[in-house]
């Protein structure tokens, strides 16, 4: 009976400093921000270069990763391209045509 209560002492106080090293390692990671993107200083506008779509050319949707925006872009003749933006300086990366398979 004596070695069962040493066992339950022992896994409680195992608990709590488990607890408490979960408590210092989420206040120690909340404490570190992560610096603005593209050296923009809190309230001020963000400014970047225009986006030049091909003539005739609409956006049909667009999906945004940790730094990169992707425009699917319907051309005035039918075809499909994929544009890259780059989120932290707003420079165009490049275009990737799609075609449909024969």
């Amino acid at each position: 009976m004596r070695a069962l209560k040493i066992l339950v002492v022992v896994m409680g106080v195992m608990l709590v400093i488990g607890f408490v090293g979960l408590i210092v390692a989420i206040a120690d990671r909340v404490s570190k921000k992560e610096p603005l993107r593209a050296g923009t200083p809190p309230g001020q506008p963000f400014s970047a270069p225009p986006i030049d779509l091909p003539p005739g050319a609409h956006i049909e949707s667009m999906a945004a990763g940790s730094d990169r925006l992707v425009l699917n872009l319907i051309l005035s003749d039918g075809g499909h391209r994929l544009l890259i933006i780059d989120l932290a300086t707003g420079r165009n990366l490049g275009m990737i045509p799609l075609h449909a398979p024969p």
